[in-house]
């Protein structure tokens, strides 16, 4: 290898990506690079999300290439995609349904749909085709969160299919769209069990990269049919500081690992709240729970999420603070913490890493 081609690796392996841990070459994300003279064109195809962040990436490599003793003219080409991933093979998959992501809580208000609902917008606002399941047959909240008006009903397809509501550019289904707010769901555990089911395989989804499920709290009938009935990918768990919260989290991701599901990691919300006068964080609920529950079943810390007034008003008018508010730093930590699910779930195949085509013309 030339002394100017191994130039040009070092300035592509300057850039390390926060989120893949490492360097593109390093992580097999570089597909090409062509050496042309003193004109070098690099083409990188990232294993997660990546629209929002291209232009920076392509930017920052074009720079370094372009300071390279011999280099005149550089050119970076960036994109994505999604692989598709499922924990039972023996599953069939869901129609147009890459990956499916499970967020679950051991316990209730911990802010688990709220979560989700970001998660969702977050991986969308990175140029993924998402879907939202509300998977709370008793208490269905995604509609509301998602800004849904109230008796929206969903399109049906031979009286047998539904469409999807589209909201905040997410395709989503929920058990509110199919019966009044008031109405409460008196069922026993097995037809809650078929109607999830219904929901999700006789959904019309429209070629999802990721459809995020929100599970009800708990570890019960609605968790064991997805399990052993859907395809699901991967879980996220989410849970608060105090110890009670990381209690019941630890079943959730016991009851994961018992069935099979990986589990990408723990979302640790309501960590600090910080004062709107003052600007004083204090850690109502303890501190590191999250942190500490991770390092236990070996998975990782997904992000932290403050206990914001904001966050709340922002979902009880149905403006979700990722979509009414992307450049504010609570959209910013959602972000983060969906592009730490991506590239976690990326990484559950252990795929052999490409050639490097490098051509010297």
């Amino acid at each position: 290898m030339s002394q100017l081609q191994n130039a040009v690796e070092a300035a592509v392996k300057s850039y390390q990506d926060p989120y893949l841990g490492m360097d593109l070459l390093s992580a097999g994300a570089v597909k090409n690079i062509e050496i042309d003279g003193s004109v070098v064109n690099v083409k990188i195809d990232m294993p997660y999300p990546s629209e929002f962040l291209k232009g920076g990436i392509i930017q920052l490599l074009e720079v370094a290439l372009e300071n390279v003793e011999g280099i005149e003219k550089a050119s970076v080409e960036v994109s994505w995609f999604v692989a598709p991933h499922k924990a039972h093979e023996n599953l069939p998959n869901i129609n147009n349904v890459k990956n499916i992501i499970a967020v679950a809580s051991g316990k209730g208000g911990v802010g688990k749909s709220t979560t989700s609902v970001n998660l969702a917008l977050a991986l969308a606002a990175d140029g993924a085709r998402v879907g939202l399941l509300d998977a709370d047959i008793y208490g269905p909240s995604v509609g509301m969160l998602l800004g849904v008006k109230e008796g929206t009903r969903p399109e049906t397809v031979d009286d047998k299919f539904f469409k999807p509501v589209v909201a905040q550019g997410v395709q989503s289904m929920s058990m509110a769209y199919l019966v009044n707010e008031n109405t409460p769901m008196v069922w026993r555990g097995p037809m809650v069990s078929g109607a999830l089911q219904q929901l999700i395989t006789q959904t019309l989804w429209d070629d999802l990269d990721y459809l995020v499920i929100d599970m009800p709290p708990g570890t019960g009938d609605i968790q064991l049919t997805l399990s052993q009935k859907i395809p699901v990918s991967a879980s996220v768990v989410v849970t608060t500081p105090q110890d009670v919260a990381l209690l019941d989290a630890k079943k959730g991701i016991e009851m994961f690992r018992k069935v099979n599901i990986p589990v990408l990691g723990v979302v640790e919300n309501m960590s600090m709240h910080i004062c709107g006068n003052c600007g004083h964080a204090e850690h109502i609920f303890g501190e590191g729970g999250g942190e500490r529950i991770a390092q236990e079943f070996n998975t990782q810390l997904l992000g932290s999420l403050p206990l914001s007034k904001y966050v709340r008003e922002q979902s009880d008018s149905g403006l979700p603070v990722v979509a009414d508010d992307p450049q504010s730093n609570i959209a910013n930590m959602y972000r983060n913490v969906a592009r730490n699910v991506a590239v976690a779930l990326s990484r559950l195949d252990n795929q052999a890493v490409p050639d490097i085509q490098i051509s010297d013309d």
